[in-house]
């Protein structure tokens, strides 16, 4: 099981890492190929919002490689809580508000994440 959470935990982890990637640094150029329902021109007016929401996805990517780091068992499971649980909520939100796509790419992963991280321990 703590194996499961590890490899899942690293996938959220490289998901939020292309995301902050995306964002930051290729919204105009790779953007308009994984978004194709906006405009071309939509991608340069919103680049620096983009970048803004990519270094968020990069702080929460950051707080799940930290807890890799944690020697505390119970500490590492209440930050993998909390990061996971954001993940979660933000994923839910962007579903509501801007493609249900990000319901399967961003909060379902977490959520199960978190319900494995709880069923470890």
């Amino acid at each position: 099981m703590a194996m499961l959470v590890q490899i899942l935990i690293g996938l959220i982890i490289v998901i939020h890492l292309y995301v902050l990637w995306l964002e930051m640094f290729a919204w105009s150029t790779r953007g308009p190929k994984v978004f194709k329902r906006y405009s071309t021109d939509y991608f340069e007016s919103t680049k620096v919002l983009a970048a803004n929401q990519g270094l968020y996805n990069g702080f929460l990517a950051a707080g799940l490689i930290w807890s890799f780091f944690i020697p505390d068992h119970v500490g590492q499971q209440f930050v993998r809580y909390f990061f996971l649980g954001c993940i979660a909520v933000a994923g839910i939100f962007g579903a509501m508000t801007a493609d249900k796509k990000i319901f399967y790419i961003q909060a379902l992963p977490a959520i199960l994440a978190l319900l494995f991280v709880y069923l470890a321990c």
